[in-house]
């Protein structure tokens, strides 16, 4: 079997600019009342024509502050004595540091997109975008997989529904 070793080049299309400096939400905010824009650089600006469409756009972004080797195997902070794998979980510290995140565009102006709350930090590497379609988009069977398992549904649903909490 060959070790996979490969690594490749990413361009950065933009930066994302959030108040957020050294503590960040783990989910998006849809009703943060900060500012959050993405901001392409210039030579990209063209490909947001109709993107103002859309009502929702996935974030692609490279997490530029987590500095963490990742372990495979991880107990999320909120499932006590549950340990799983970390493709398994949604911890930011992972073999790629790529964050992905669904927004709601409030605007956009030349080469600006103001957006409902990001849960990434000020200055981000922005690395692509994408339309959010609800029908190609949504799986209404997607279910929760183990975190069903920790009978923490307290916790799933502060997740679910934005709530900043401690775990």
């Amino acid at each position: 079997m060959n070790k996979l070793d490969n690594t490749y080049n990413l361009k950065q299309i933009g930066i994302i600019r959030t108040p957020y400096e050294n503590s960040a939400p783990y989910q998006p905010l849809q009703n943060d009342e900060n500012e959050f824009i993405l901001i392409l650089d210039e030579k990209y600006k063209d490909g947001l024509k109709e993107l103002d469409k859309f009502s929702f756009i996935y974030i692609i972004y490279y997490m530029h502050k987590i500095k963490k080797e990742p372990k495979m195997l991880i107990t999320p902070p909120w499932a006590e004595n549950k340990t799983v794998g970390l493709f398994a979980s949604r911890s930011p510290v992972r073999p790629n540091p790529i964050g992905i995140s669904i927004v709601e565009i409030k605007k956009i102006i030349d080469n600006k997109i103001y957006t409902s709350g990001l849960d990434a930090f000020n200055n981000t590497p922005l690395l692509d975008i994408k339309p959010y379609i609800n029908d190609l988009d949504k799986k209404s069977n997607a279910g929760y997989g183990w975190i069903l398992d920790t009978n923490n549904e307290e916790h799933l649903n502060l997740h679910i529904k934005g709530i900043p909490h401690n775990h």
